[in-house]
């Protein structure tokens, strides 16, 4: 595991849950990969997606399954304006490259939610800080870990 790990590692034990962060054979940027290497469904694939949420990051816990509507999101949350954001701005609240965003391990926690679909799945897979990271998770560990709020993201 290299310093990203760690920190994700640190981050989900402080939180009481046993950390399992698993490295891949290979990079897993999209849902679509990460399921194919772990043998699930698309669907149990938290992706960690950074948006940019009235001028102040917003990171969405969403199924790879699902495509993010902002204007629900935005409604949900009362916001103005979300839009997805450039990789200088996920680099510099999350200190992880897209790809490779865990819900935890950040330089300060960040304002979350977390999608409602992915609660139909036993265990959701997430990535650990590098794109050939995961660690598996339950919805309610997820919500645990990064304080988010459940809601509909399409």
């Amino acid at each position: 595991m290299n310093e990203r790990n760690s920190r994700v590692a640190d981050a989900v034990a402080a939180a009481g849950i046993e950390p399992a962060i698993r490295i891949l054979d290979a990079d897993a940027k999209t849902a679509a990969a990460a399921a194919e290497q772990l043998g699930c469904e698309v669907g149990a694939i938290a992706n960690s997606l950074v948006f940019e949420c009235d001028g102040e990051p917003l990171l969405v816990m969403a199924s790879g399954a699902a495509r993010v509507d902002t204007g629900v999101v935005a409604s949900h949350l009362g916001a103005n304006h979300i839009r997805k954001a450039d990789p200088k701005l996920v680099r510099s609240a999350t200190g992880q490259i897209i790809g490779g965003v865990a819900p935890v391990g950040h330089p300060e926690p960040l304002r979350t939610v977390v999608d409602q679909t992915l609660a139909s799945y036993p265990v959701i897979w997430t990535a650990a800080g590098t794109a050939d990271s995961v660690m598996p998770l339950t919805y309610a560990q997820l919500l645990a870990l990064t304080g988010g709020a459940a809601i509909a993201v399409r």
